[in-house]
C-alpha cells in the first residue's frame, strides 16, 4: 500500500514530563522537526509547561492534558481533547509506565494487579482510543516501550510483574500490528535495557552506577536521546515496512 506522508504530523506522547524522561526528549526532538503534540502525564504542571515552552519556540500546536492511563475514561477525555485541537494524530508513542523490584514471592494482588494496569492496560487504553482514527485515515505508526526485562523475566531492578506488563505489551503489539497490516499503520515495541532516567528507583546515583554498568557489555548506561532517536525513525516514513518488531535497544544486555 502506498501512503503519503501528511505534512502536518501530530503525536501523542504519553509519560512526556518527566524531565529526565524518555517521554520529554522525544517531545524536545519531535518539536524541533514540527511535529503537533499531544502530551499526556499525570504531572499536568510539567506537561503544561513543556507544551506551552513549544507553543512559543517551534509555532507548533502543542496540548497537554493530565491522564490516567489506566483509565479508559480519562483517556478518552484526553482523546477528545487532543482531536479538537490537533491536527489528525499520526502516531502514538506509549511511554509512560511503573516499576517495581517487589520480589514474586512477595508481590501481593494488589501490587500485580497496579504494575499490570499501569503498564500494560495503560498501553492498550491509549492505542485503543487513537487506532481506529488511524486505519480510516489509512496510516499511522504507533509505538510502544517495552523492555529488555519482558525477555529475560526480570532486570537489574524491576521484576515479575514489571517483565509481565512489558512482555504483555509486546504480545499486544504484535496481535495488533497482524490485525492492521494492512491499513497503512503499524505498530512496534522498542525494548530498552537500562537507560538513564529516574524509573530505577530514582536517579542513577555515582554509588549505583558500578552495579547497573557491570550488567551491560558496553560498560555504559543508554541515553534517552538514543532512544527517542529509534522512536523518531519508527514513526517517520521510512519505517513503514517494519512492523510487528520488537527492536532492542540495550547495549548488549540480551543478545538475540
Amino acid at each position: 500500500m502506498t501512503t503519503v506522508y501528511p505534512a502536518e504530523k501530530t503525536a501523542i506522547i504519553t509519560g512526556a514530563g518527566s524531565p529526565r524522561g524518555i517521554g520529554r526528549d522525544l517531545a524536545i526532538r519531535l518539536a524541533g522537526k514540527g511535529w503537533h503534540l499531544g502530551l499526556v502525564d499525570r504531572d499536568a504542571a510539567l506537561a503544561t509547561e513543556l507544551a506551552e515552552t513549544f507553543r512559543q519556540e517551534h509555532g507548533i500546536k502543542a496540548v497537554a492534558v493530565e491522564t490516567d492511563i489506566s483509565d479508559p475514561a480519562a483517556v478518552d477525555h484526553a482523546g477528545s481533547i487532543f482531536e479538537a485541537e490537533l491536527p489528525p494524530v499520526l502516531a502514538v508513542v506509549n511511554i509512560a509506565g511503573i516499576s517495581d523490584p517487589t520480589p514474586f514471592m512477595q508481590t501481593d494482588i494488589a501490587r500485580w494487579e497496579r504494575v499490570l494496569k499501569v503498564n500494560a492496560t495503560g498501553t492498550f487504553n491509549v492505542t485503543k482510543r487513537f487506532v481506529a482514527g488511524m486505519v480510516e485515515r489509512k496510516i499511522g505508526r504507533i509505538v510502544s516501550l517495552s523492555s529488555t526485562a519482558a525477555q529475560s523475566g526480570g532486570g537489574t531492578f524491576s521484576t515479575a510483574a514489571y517483565a509481565a506488563s512489558k512482555a504483555a505489551i509486546e504480545g499486544m503489539t504484535r496481535g495488533l500490528a497482524l490485525e492492521i497490516a494492512n491499513t497503512g499503520v503499524t505498530a512496534n515495541a522498542i525494548a530498552p535495557a537500562i537507560i538513564d532516567t529516574d524509573i530505577m528507583g530514582g536517579t542513577i546515583t555515582p554509588d549505583r552506577l558500578d552495579y547497573f554498568t557491570s550488567r551491560l557489555p558496553v560498560g555504559r548506561l543508554g541515553r534517552v536521546d538514543e532512544v527517542s532517536a529509534l522512536i523518531e525513525f519508527l514513526i517517520g516514513p521510512d519505517a513503514g515496512y517494519i512492523t510487528g518488531a520488537t527492536l532492542n535497544i540495550n547495549g548488549g544486555a540480551r543478545i538475540g
